[in-house]
């Protein structure tokens, strides 16, 4: 049996010419961001990219059905170059989730390569676009004419060119905003975390009440010469409360009371107070290995006050607020047509407003609960539905498959 070894580019094309094209692709990709400074690809926004990406969906669809037969056709819309393509952007996506974005020094070659802004570089983008042409073309093979036996590729493959697509179109009009407001002061300008350039919203943010529940408090033993809590040998608390105990090399620490909300009174000693006033207040019992025996009155401080600790000779027991449990914003949000809308702003709890969605972020960490700055993080993406609708398409298809399989195993 005699074997004849296939030629390159002898038609049709496979694996190897495909694998060939995808890595000129990339090259070219880099030497076109290098030439360029390493600006990358500037998309237009809205309505222009929208008009855009039609009129490419357009073409790519047109030539598709118009010349279905071309040798050349058949090949970009084939298998090994939609795999070789595929593995292409895997390998730039996975350059851009190890290496730090923004992490190079600008002006310098991994820069001028766009390493440090990988997925608005040229490589990516003519990748990217190399493989919605490949997308595009299978699909409009199905789609005309069209069977019932196709639709489950094409909800899944018209699914994945619209998420594809429209994610990196619309990626240019995404407005990721944070938003600072005092307590009792109303806020319409965000600041982008890249640049810190103000922007105006277009409704106004006021802050009624910042609130923050924390954790109990700790015992920890700190070493005030090195300036440095010793975890090794300190055992913490995760919950302070009368009757607890916490023992360290030749040291017993006893909880004799515990007041979440205190202040000192004019005898000197811890009274309870109210909670916007109050701080932790702990009385403990230190036993040391001679045998001594002394109770103190022990505090976390505010940023008011300072804390209260007991000096161990050399070391000091202290007790540190308790970590945040959760915080929320108490806000009313208003347009210029006067639409408003008051709501608690939870992380993970977003709130819509108009066709943004406004997160807790974060709050002045200083303060703690005593904070009277809130951070809001405003998101606005207009194309996220569109995203989410090829999403959507694609599980259909999901769908649709199990469920042909499941019918095809049940007939035979």
């Amino acid at each position: 049996m005699v074997v004849v070894q296939r030629c390159w580019f002898q038609a049709p094309w496979e694996f190897r010419e495909s694998a060939l094209f995808t890595i000129i692709a990339v090259f070219a990709g880099f030497v076109l961001q290098y030439a360029g400074g390493g600006r990358g690809v500037i998309v237009p926004q809205l309505p222009y990219n929208a008009i855009i990406l039609l009129l490419f969906a357009a073409v790519t669809l047109g030539i598709g059905l118009a010349f279905r037969e071309n040798a050349t056709v058949k090949w970009f819309g084939g298998i090994p170059l939609g795999l070789c393509l595929i593995v292409a952007i895997a390998l730039l996506s996975l350059i851009g989730g190890v290496v730090p974005q923004d992490g190079f020094m600008h002006g310098s070659f991994a820069d001028m390569l766009g390493i440090s802004r990988i997925f608005s570089s040229w490589p990516f983008a003519l990748t990217v676009l190399l493989f919605l042409v490949n997308l595009g073309l299978s699909l409009a093979w199905r789609l005309v004419p069209f069977s019932v036996n196709n639709l489950q590729f094409i909800l899944f493959h018209a699914g994945f060119w619209i998420a594809l697509a429209c994610g990196t179109f619309g990626a240019v009009d995404l407005q990721r905003l944070v938003v600072p407001i005092e307590e009792g002061k109303t806020n319409n300008l965000g600041y982008t975390m890249e640049t810190g350039i103000p922007q105006e919203l277009p409704f106004s943010v006021f802050l009624k009440d910042f609130s923050l529940e924390e954790y109990p408090p700790q015992l920890l033993l700190y070493d005030p010469h090195n300036d440095k809590v010793l975890v090794e040998r300190s055992q913490a608390i995760t919950q302070i409360q009368k009757g607890v105990t916490a023992s360290w090399k030749g040291i017993d620490v006893l909880v004799l009371d515990y007041m979440p909300y205190a202040l000192i009174g004019k005898n000197g000693e811890p009274e309870l107070a109210d909670r916007a006033a109050g701080i932790p207040f702990a009385k403990v019992r230190i036993t040391t290995a001679a045998s001594e025996s002394r109770e103190v009155w022990i505090s976390t401080g505010s940023p008011m006050l300072k804390p209260d600790v007991a000096d161990l000779g050399g070391l000091f027991l202290i007790m540190t607020p308790g970590t945040p449990k959760s915080f929320r914003s108490s806000v009313t949000v208003q347009d210029d047509k006067g639409h408003q809308k008051t709501a608690n702003l939870e992380v993970n709890k977003p709130v819509s407003f108009m066709d943004w969605k406004l997160y807790q972020m974060g709050y002045d960490e200083k303060a703690g609960r005593w904070s009277q700055l809130s951070l809001i993080e405003a998101i606005r993406d207009p194309w996220l539905p569109v995203v989410y609708l090829g999403f959507f398409m694609i599980m259909a298809g999901n769908v649709l498959f199990f469920w042909n399989g499941i019918k095809q195993k049940g007939d035979a």
